[in-house]
């Protein structure tokens, strides 16, 4: 019953949850085009706080050659947790999550980048977390599609990412940290909203097939949220702040 104990907390009488916000609200996202100068292009994320940056090298000659691909371009995403990053200490080696999360985010872009206009060459993606405070792979994926189009890669669209998810019997947007260790699903969604396409979905915990439905919605919703923040961080380093 502790479980059951826990999740009545985080979902009051009031439909507010254990950081105030309500059910279909994000935690504040915050999204900066650029900024690292040795990059091709790059993105700097807090949402919540999550803070991650995000640095893009090519398309650029494969090493070695064998690992090439004649027909495509090849992309490469390597998503690491800095040690200071959780509140133990993390060992500084690649995590077998870690390894999961980088491919999870390789496969969610590859859709969106046009990897048939630059054959036999390689895009890297690096992501660092700074501070890791739940939903990481979705905020990661989010800063990576801003940092690939500042970048100058030919893109169909860029993929917005957000998670819904299961708390107290109620579908919710932006699951939280402790929404995530104590609630009943979490969903992360990746969409790109100009094709209309998911090309990120999962699911940790049990939903009915109309919770399922529901969280879907509530999440490709959400994703059209970080979207117009997305579009926003790429105005602002091209054609300037508004009132500037």
């Amino acid at each position: 019953m502790g479980g059951r104990d826990a999740t009545m907390v985080l979902l009051d009488e009031n439909g507010i949850r254990c950081d105030g916000r309500k059910i279909d609200e994000p935690r504040r996202i915050m999204i900066r085009a650029g900024g690292l100068k040795n990059a091709d292009g790059s993105a700097y994320i807090e949402f919540g706080d999550n803070k991650i940056l995000v640095g893009v090298f090519g398309p650029r000659d494969v090493h070695p050659k064998h690992m090439s691909n004649t027909d495509t371009g090849i992309l490469r995403v390597r998503y690491h947790m800095e040690p200071f990053s959780v509140g133990e200490r993390k060992n500084p080696a690649p995590s077998r999550r870690e390894i999961e999360i980088s491919k999870v985010i390789k496969e969610a872009l590859e859709p969106a980048v046009m990897l048939e206009k630059f054959p036999r060459t390689a895009v890297d993606v690096f992501i660092e977390v700074l501070q890791a405070d739940g939903g990481t792979r979705c905020a990661a994926l989010s800063a990576a599609s801003v940092a690939l189009a500042d970048a100058g890669i030919p893109m169909r669209d860029m993929v917005a990412a957000i998670a819904s998810g299961k708390v107290a019997d109620t579908i919710i947007l932006d699951v939280n940290n402790e929404e995530d260790q104590a609630g009943q699903a979490d969903m992360p969604v990746g969409y790109m909203p100009n094709l209309k396409k998911i090309t990120l979905l999962q699911l940790d915990g049990v939903l009915t097939s109309e919770e399922y439905k529901k969280c879907v919605t509530v999440g490709v919703e959400g994703c059209k949220l970080v979207y117009e923040i997305q579009k926003q961080a790429l105005n602002d380093k091209y054609f300037g702040k508004k009132g500037d």
